[in-house]
């Protein structure tokens, strides 16, 4: 097939059930684009839309003529349930721009694969579903996943290949959607795949999904050890512990090259030798008080190496709303010193910083306008407008390199002994150039504290190895400690919520 037609469309949002609703303006905040304006995001030095966009459309580039046909995208980092008139609005735009399209030789999704509604409960499924519908059951239809997608029997049975990420932090988003491009190559030759699919009953932990090394890191591996000439993928998906959803759970997905049988086996292969692992996967979490006790040891001792703390149960990357002020007040409290703080999620207070002016001081109010009881109240400090920025920076390492990064006005606000980011669009602290747009040197600072639960991990490591990185057990939305989870809608029983139960693929 000569220059064969590609639809491309991206929807992206990973869903906290207990975390507010995700608004278009939330979307539009971060990324909502539409046909021909898409193309600018695929081969722009700096791009804004999916990393597995720009890596499909580099590997369609690199191995032949094609024509691209560009839908609508949008993403946004994790949040609530999406509005039902904002999703509906989503689908009608892709499934329309993709009939008036017609025909077309292949389609390619970037999807996150763990999003909910306020009034659907399996918004990519219905995504890759009216594609399906639209395009017939012979096209290849390809999507990538998040790791953390919570996936459905729908999204399998609708899509050819799924592909999902295999490296959490999520460095390989764009080697994902160049081997969907390779994929897609293949299936447009001829090859016809055929997936097996199992849905484990088990929620794990996130801090416990690291690909570094670990159990997931394992389970992983195991499962590319079966990549052969007659497997084309094989994709074992934590799944997102926060979703509250009947999707809930670990999945593996193996698709093969016609053959049935084998994926099927393979992936019930994959899912028992987890299962057996599954006591594998326990937080190792540190008390606020011991926390504070070491950075407070970190910023007297000079000769004490600095520590990194997570705030993992405030990740914006999860649903978290990145503006708790539990560590921030600990520490403050105790005398701190030498110590960076973000990215801390508050508009009202970068807005006034950017209205006072370098250098002023003022009577700093953090978490003015938020009312979750998680978050811990107003905190409130005498504080220095130390730097200021406009937001838009380009990542330097980790899931973000390269990546174009919006934060809207941003302010460094001095509390003590504490220099504390703060930023207008929610995000984790997923890049070392969040700090360093200030004019900051992370490796001069005698403790940091990010707002994140593990894709910190692929930017700071190159000052904080994973020996002096410290997860703080402290309240928040996004706690890794799932019993305190008030779940409503998942399947039970699943681990580790219950433990004393039988299961088999």
């Amino acid at each position: 097939m000569t220059a064969p037609r590609i639809a491309l469309a991206a929807f992206m949002l990973e869903s906290n059930a207990h975390s507010p609703v995700a608004t278009k303006a939330e979307f539009e905040a971060n990324y909502l684009c539409y046909g021909g304006d898409m193309a600018a995001d695929w081969r722009g030095e700096h791009p804004r839309g999916p990393k597995t966009q720009s890596g499909f459309v580099a590997g369609m580039d690199a191995t032949g003529d094609w024509t691209p046909v560009p839908l609508m995208g949008t993403t946004v980092g994790a949040s609530g349930p999406i509005d039902h008139p904002f999703f509906l609005e989503v689908a009608d735009g892709i499934a329309s721009r993709l009939r008036a399209a017609l025909p077309v030789d292949g389609v390619f999704l970037s999807l996150h694969g763990a999003a909910i509604g306020t009034g659907e409960v399996d918004p990519d499924g219905v995504i890759l579903e009216r594609v399906r519908e639209l395009v017939g059951p012979d096209v290849p239809v390809i999507a990538t996943l998040d790791l953390h997608a919570n996936v459905s029997r729908r999204m399998v049975d609708a899509a050819s290949v799924l592909v999902a990420y295999r490296t959490n932090p999520h460095v390989d988003m764009h080697e994902r959607g160049e081997e969907s491009a390779r994929l897609m190559r293949e299936m447009l030759a001829g090859t016809k795949a055929a997936a097996g699919f199992v849905k484990l009953p088990m929620i794990p932990p996130s801090v416990t999904q690291n690909t570094k090394s670990g159990p997931y890191a394992d389970i992983i591996a195991y499962g590319q050890s079966k990549i052969d000439g007659r497997v084309m993928n094989v994709s074992v998906v934590s799944g997102f512990s926060l979703g509250d959803t009947q999707k809930n759970g670990m999945s593996v997905i193996v698709t093969t090259r016609a053959d049935p049988a084998l994926a099927d086996g393979l992936a019930r292969d994959i899912a028992a030798r987890l299962w057996t692992e599954r006591g594998r996967y326990v937080p190792n979490l540190t008390s606020l008080e011991d926390a504070t006790r070491l950075a407070h040891a970190c910023g007297k001792d000079a000769a004490k190496p600095a520590l990194l703390f997570a705030d993992v149960a405030d990740n914006p990357g999860g649903g978290g709303r990145g503006n708790t002020i539990w560590i921030l007040k600990a520490f403050h409290e105790a005398g701190v010193e030498g110590a960076l703080l973000g990215i801390f999620y508050d508009p009202a207070l970068a807005a006034e910083a950017h209205r006072l002016g370098r250098g002023a001081a003022f009577r700093a109010r953090f978490n003015r306008d938020e009312t979750h009881p998680l978050s811990g109240g107003v905190f409130e400090a005498d504080g220095v407008v130390e730097a200021l920025h406009d937001g838009p920076l380009v990542g330097r390492r980790g899931i973000s390199a390269g990546h174009t990064i919006s934060l809207g006005p941003m302010a460094l606000v001095r509390v003590g002994g504490i220099r504390v980011a703060v930023v207008s669009v929610r995000q984790q602290a997923k890049d070392i150039a969040m700090f360093e747009c200030f004019g900051l040197d992370v490796a001069k600072a005698r403790s940091v504290v990010v707002k994140s639960r593990g894709h910190f991990r692929a930017a700071f490591d190159e000052v904080f190895p994973d020996d002096r990185i410290v997860e703080v057990d402290v309240p928040g939305l996004t706690t890794p400690v799932l019993k305190r989870v008030p779940y409503r809608d998942v399947p039970r029983p699943i681990f580790p919520l219950d433990e004393d139960f039988d299961w088999k693929p």
